[in-house]
């Protein structure tokens, strides 16, 4: 684990809030000069601490106006690799996220699809149709109040 000093995490603020923001507009607004900015995101980068920088698309801009959350129950661990179903699940381009989790269910997907007849598509001919796949629960998700964000608040 990487020594975060103040400096390190507004840094960190301020690239969770904007992952675009060149190092020269950073250090201006952290009071470094752009080399000093650009060489403290090499060590954050290298020290493993962002996972990967993405684009946040609105889905429902996007026309995907249902989003729900499915809790998958595999029918036959010793039959079927958790690879499998994991791989499987993973190539469904509506299928956002994959969570392998401990309680009720062993997966939890976030599934977008344009309406409610789109996901019932998406749930018969590729959600169940996958290796393994026993009980499902799903929930609709209404409304969206917080949006992941950096994961300290300083």
């Amino acid at each position: 684990m990487i020594d975060l000093d103040d400096i390190d995490r507004a840094l960190l603020r301020a690239l969770a809030e904007d992952a675009t923001a060149s190092a020269g507009a950073l250090g201006r607004e952290l009071g470094l000069s752009q080399p000093a900015c650009w060489r403290r995101i090499k060590r954050l980068r290298e020290a493993g601490l962002f996972r990967n920088t993405r684009l946040d698309l609105d889905a429902q801009a996007l026309g995907f106006g249902v989003t729900v959350f499915l809790g998958v129950k595999l029918a036959t661990k010793g039959r079927v690799s958790l690879e499998d179903f994991e791989r499987a699940v993973s190539a469904i381009p509506e299928v956002q996220t994959v969570e392998h989790v401990l309680g009720a269910y062993d997966y939890r997907l976030r599934v977008v699809a344009r309406d409610i007849a789109d996901f019932e598509r998406v749930l018969r001919r590729r959600i169940m149709t996958l290796p393994g796949v026993g009980n499902l629960d799903a929930n609709v998700m209404l409304s969206e109040e917080r949006r992941p964000g950096p994961l300290f608040a300083i």
